[in-house]
């Protein structure tokens, strides 16, 4: 494992000990998407965070707060002292699921409710085409949110407005297995007239191609990233009890966690 995805997977382990919450397993599986989306993809930086042209990150999968929050401190956004003292703490701004409200920039969409993040994203998207804005707009789900009507609903509006400035990034740490059979993901998408691609969601360089070949196509279809990743991925004991999909580390699993990520 890349030294960076050590350092904001460390990162997200301290930020759930210091607010005694967090889906880790959710938070791991996603990180290295987020990572390269903010540090080779997107046309965002701290100095661009409130331009109207920037691109646009909405997170969907909001249990998934805590891989956002390492990546804007590693950018320069936020810093770690400030982050880790408020976080979790009453009417803090930094939540666990992001608040739209309490930031100027930087944080896009309120989280909360699976299903939203979406729809949210495809209004960004459309407003943005009004407009002739070269914003480009990703939005982060998981594979479980697509159990929700309003995530279909989303793309028949993406698909019939012709947003090939929308890229619906998916993803599928198996999570909706537990619920219902999905069946071909990739198929489903490709009906509704999505340019639908796979990748390894934990491989870096293979992450940054094919968001820069998904996002060149300019034949007036959405965009949707299937990434294949693991929960827990990074920590070995997180990969194999599903505990760890809702629990925050003690001071002595913390100290264990981190020697995994170190070790990986």
């Amino acid at each position: 494992m890349l030294q960076i995805s050590k350092k904001l997977r460390k990162c997200a382990l301290y930020l759930s000990h210091k607010c005694r919450d967090g889906n880790l397993q959710s938070v791991f599986s996603c990180l290295d998407i987020v990572w390269i989306l903010y540090d080779k993809i997107m046309n965002w930086s701290p100095e661009k965070a409130q331009d109207d042209d920037r691109d646009f990150f909405i997170i969907s999968k909001g249990q998934a707060t805590l891989a956002l929050y390492p990546v804007l401190i590693e950018k320069g956004y936020f810093k770690m002292d400030e982050v880790a003292s408020q976080i979790g703490q009453f009417d803090s701004r930094y939540c666990i699921q992001t608040d739209l409200t309490k930031f100027k920039g930087g944080i896009e969409n309120n989280a909360g409710s699976l299903g939203h993040g979406l729809p949210f994203a495809a209004g960004i998207a459309y407003a943005n085409k009004i407009k002739k804005s070269p914003s480009n707009v990703y939005v982060l789900c998981g594979d479980g949110e697509f159990c929700e009507g309003t995530m279909w609903e989303a793309c028949i509006f993406a698909s019939a407005k012709k947003l090939d400035n929308l890229c619906v990034i998916i993803d599928d740490n198996n999570s909706v297995a537990a619920m219902v059979d999905m069946g071909d993901m990739k198929k489903k998408l490709e009906a509704f007239n999505f340019d639908v691609f796979e990748v390894d969601g934990h491989n870096l360089s293979k992450l940054e191609d094919v968001f820069k070949k998904a996002m060149l196509l300019s034949n007036e279809k959405p965009k949707a990233i299937i990434a294949k990743t693991l929960r827990g991925f990074g920590s070995k004991t997180m990969a194999e009890n599903d505990i760890w999909f809702h629990k925050a580390p003690n001071e002595e699993e913390l100290e264990l966690l981190i020697k995994e990520v170190e070790s990986l």
